[in-house]
């Protein structure tokens, strides 16, 4: 557990908005001793929202180094191939990851998980409480606030919004939400079926209409579907003979689709704030980035939104790094958010071609271009988020800026996400460099791949690396990444 912040020297945080990525960035700013107030204008209770159904091996690499990765797991279940358009099939499951597969369940689990994780850290959510204004200085944020007590003025030293797609913070900022409807009428139902598809996720469309299946652990399948010929508005409630019809269309069959426990109606859009940061309030998850459900990204970029802050935010109120850190955010996380919303527009867009030749052109493509490992590869990469890499500084070692992965380690830990749990920096070197490290406080290991010394990030980034470098050049780079 690193030092903790005197909330009253002004190094307190305000979170708005309890999703997952306001959960997770909580989460990650108690744990590195940064006095933190989560709000939620929501009431208290589990929430029965279930948008999001899958999280990608990136994220729960990013559960794993917080040492939650196997109660989420537990919860769901795990999926290595999904059928794409007709006969094509995405395979995951040689990934170069500890999680090579699509982990299918609901957001509110997820939710749980993370709760839980709040619960141990003793963060308390002030449900029912919403911002209704914010002005800043240089010194800190004012933020008016409103609750069952009435209204009051409260000050903390940053404001993250991670307030959703209709963010009251990104409101209050001014800052610009530029984009489009790209599906309307989007119906969700979790139902059980009767006779599942045979391989666990499957997915087809003829145009205009669209269908996706996957299964819960509980039994229960979640169908997302659309039909944009014959479009209602989100206040219609689901009509489940227009859902078996589209399946039927898509897909051959209704899998024996039985009544639902939940469903909703909903329009997807893309659209990405300007700005991530305006001086000391930034944005992440959908208050930042939306994008179409193609994919499955949108809860998984706002949860490693929040990784990325997250440290950055702490480095900064604890002295270790100056303000230029936190424009890192932006720079890196912004490119990510602008990739998300262009790959999962281009699937949204193969999948609603409406001309039978061109559709049976597209699928027979897509049949045998994911025949070829490498494009499979290259798939698999792009939905799980292993691709994402960071800038590094010219001259850099080429490993600075990737995600470093679950490096095998001597001694106890034995692998990299076991030894970032409680958050901070790791850096992996022979025992001789270790000391520069521990006069700085950052906790060391000596890797059993024997590669170059690499200063891991809290975020599992490679902050630094190099290939013979001496015990003054790891206590600079320590010094210079803010750990």
């Amino acid at each position: 557990m690193s030092e903790m912040i005197d909330e009253n020297a002004g190094g307190r945080v305000v979170v708005v908005g309890a999703g997952p990525t306001g959960l997770l960035l909580a989460g990650d700013l108690a744990e590195a001793g940064v006095p933190v107030t989560l709000v939620e204008r929501r009431h208290a209770g589990r929430s029965n929202l279930s948008r999001a159904l899958v999280v990608h091996a990136t994220t729960l690499e990013a559960f794993d180094a917080r040492g939650i990765a196997d109660d989420l797991i537990a919860k769901g279940a795990p999926v290595q191939a999904l059928r794409l358009f007709d006969t094509a099939v995405v395979d995951v499951s040689e990934l170069p990851t500890p999680y090579p597969y699509l982990l299918v369940v609901p957001q509110y689990e997820t939710e749980a998980v993370l709760q839980a994780r709040l619960d141990r850290l003793g963060v308390v959510t002030r449900h029912e409480t919403e911002v209704v204004g914010l002005r800043q200085d240089a010194d800190g944020v004012a933020l008016t606030v409103r609750d069952a007590d009435g209204t009051r003025e409260e000050r903390a030293a940053y404001v993250v919004g991670t307030d959703g797609h209709d963010s009251s913070i990104r409101r209050l900022l001014g800052v610009e939400f530029p984009g489009h409807t790209v599906v309307a009428s989007v119906m969700l139902v979790d139902a059980v079926l009767a006779d599942p598809p045979s391989l666990r996720i499957a997915t087809n469309t003829d145009g205009d209409k669209f269908a996706f299946v996957a299964p819960f652990k509980d039994g229960y399948h979640r169908i997302i579907a659309w039909d944009q010929s014959h479009p209602k508005a989100e206040s219609e409630p689901v009509d489940l003979d227009e859902v078996r019809a589209v399946l039927h269309a898509t897909l051959g069959t209704d899998f024996g689709m039985g009544e639902p426990r939940w469903s909703s109606r909903f329009h997807s859009d893309e659209r990405q704030a300007e700005h991530y940061r305006a001086g000391r309030v930034f944005l992440a998850g959908d208050a930042a980035h939306t994008h179409s459900p193609a994919g499955g990204q949108g809860m998984n970029t706002g949860l490693l939104d929040a990784a990325n802050l997250s440290w950055k935010l702490a480095a900064v109120l604890r002295g270790r790094a100056g303000d230029a850190l936190l424009d890192t955010y932006e720079s890196e996380r912004y490119p990510v958010g602008t990739a998300v919303i262009k790959g999962s527009g281009r699937l949204l867009r193969a999948a609603q071609i409406k001309a039978t030749p061109a559709r049976k052109l597209r699928n027979l493509a897509m049949h045998f271009a994911l025949q070829r490992p490498l494009v499979n590869r290259r798939i698999g990469f792009a939905l799980s988020g292993l691709w994402v890499r960071y800038a590094a500084p010219a001259g850099a070692h080429e490993l600075t800026g990737h995600r470093a992965g679950d490096v095998p380690l001597t001694g106890s830990p034995s692998r990299l996400f076991e030894a970032l749990r409680g958050g901070g920096f790791v850096l992996l070197a022979p025992t001789e460099l270790h000391e520069p490290a521990a006069e700085a406080g950052v906790r060391t290991a000596v890797p059993a791949d024997g590669g170059p010394v690499r200063l891991i990030r809290p975020d599992g980034y490679i902050a630094w690396a190099a290939d013979t470098p001496g015990a003054e050049e790891v206590a600079l780079a320590i010094r210079a990444s803010g750990a």
